[in-house]
């Protein structure tokens, strides 16, 4: 289980949170001209990708706010968050990833 630094909790176990997917995805602007496809791409498509990934994470069970970590999907290690405002904190620098 990892344990996950709120930037306004502190540290929780996993269980407390629920991941939101993919951070930093862009919406595109929405006009006639964009097809079924392009809406249906933004909307189902993610990167999946192994290494270090953004993720949005929300505390569910505590503040109920929401914050990008940066997470290495083949170690689970967590390498900072970042609260939608800015940096919250550096996993070397007081963050936990385990």
């Amino acid at each position: 289980m990892l344990l996950i630094e709120c930037p306004w909790c502190g540290p929780r176990a996993e269980s407390e949170f629920t991941c939101g997917g993919e951070a930093d995805i862009v919406r595109p602007v929405a006009n006639e001209n964009m097809s079924d496809r392009e809406w249906g791409d933004y909307v189902f498509m993610r990167e999946n990708k192994r290494g270090l990934h953004r993720e949005q994470w929300l505390h569910t069970q505590g503040c109920r706010r929401w914050f990008k970590v940066e997470r290495d999907t083949l170690t689970y290690e967590i390498k900072g968050y970042e609260t939608f405002g800015g940096i919250a904190a550096r996993a070397n620098e007081g963050g936990a990833s385990k």
